[in-house]
């Protein structure tokens, strides 16, 4: 299996050069390889999917002999936009149904399915220095705080949950998805984050996760789509059934997901 993190200039890149063929983007697309029967279906998903998506990759794989799962990892803001200016691709999971809005609103997915459901947490390094207990801290001035960028699902859930507690923090940097703001915290650069729960659970002793109520107001929905110009759809809408298949959903759950 090939997967990838977005890389930060990919935001600015014109994805004509991912149609020139890239590395890791499927180049000459989805044909059979140069051994003859193999088959690639092109996943683009959300950051925070990274770990689950990247199991069920595996699991795909070893039920469909010769066949790879290419993911490409990163902001599902970025991502419905490189679909829209024409990335090639067969499945869209994305954090939050407005950003795959984007995508269905022109006309380049059918119907998408909600699979799971995602809230948010305070992540704070494991020593927790600058004793942050609860949401409220982290409008104190002295508490250094990483959010995601607003137009993200993360950093949209950020400030819906921070206004139903009406409380306003200003972050000392906005980073692209979560994985990047969720850095943030494992290096030490800042005394806390909001970022999904799932990538707190993923990141190990390294991070602490801090629950508060006023998650529960800003949960994000995930939802997943077939793209309506899929290379591969037959391959597509397989690995979407394994996604909302009972096998798939217990990856997620324990992850740390919920089934909305």
């Amino acid at each position: 299996m090939v997967f990838r993190r977005l890389p930060r200039w990919a935001i600015v890149l014109p994805v004509a050069l991912a149609l020139a063929g890239l590395p890791g983007c499927g180049g000459g697309g989805p044909a059979a390889s140069a051994g003859g029967g193999s088959k690639e279906v092109t996943v683009f998903a959300a950051a925070s999917l990274t770990e689950t998506f990247t199991t069920l990759g595996r699991t795909f794989e070893a039920a469909h002999p010769g066949t790879t799962v290419r993911l490409n990892f990163g902001s599902s803001a970025t991502l419905a936009q490189q679909i829209v200016q024409g990335a090639p691709a067969d499945v869209f999971a994305s954090a939050s149904p407005a950003t795959m809005k984007t995508v269905t609103d022109a006309a380049l997915a059918g119907s998408p399915t909600t699979f799971v459901r995602n809230k948010l947490q305070i992540a704070v390094p494991a020593g927790n220095p600058a004793k942050v207990g609860e949401l409220k801290d982290l409008a104190d001035p002295q508490v250094k705080v990483a959010l995601c960028a607003e137009q993200v699902p993360c950093g949209a859930a950020a400030v819906k949950a921070l206004g139903a507690a009406g409380l306003q923090v200003t972050p000392v940097t906005l980073e692209q998805d979560v994985k990047a703001t969720l850095t943030k915290v494992e290096l030490g650069e800042v005394d806390a984050a909001l970022v999904y729960r799932t990538d707190v659970m993923a990141a190990g002793d390294d991070v602490r996760g801090i629950a508060f109520p006023e998650a529960d107001q800003a949960a994000n929905d995930y939802p997943i789509a077939v793209l309506a110009q899929a290379p591969a759809g037959d391959l597509a809408r397989r690995f979407v059934d394994l996604v909302v298949s009972r096998q798939g959903r217990d990856t997620l759950t324990e992850a740390g997901f919920e089934v909305p």
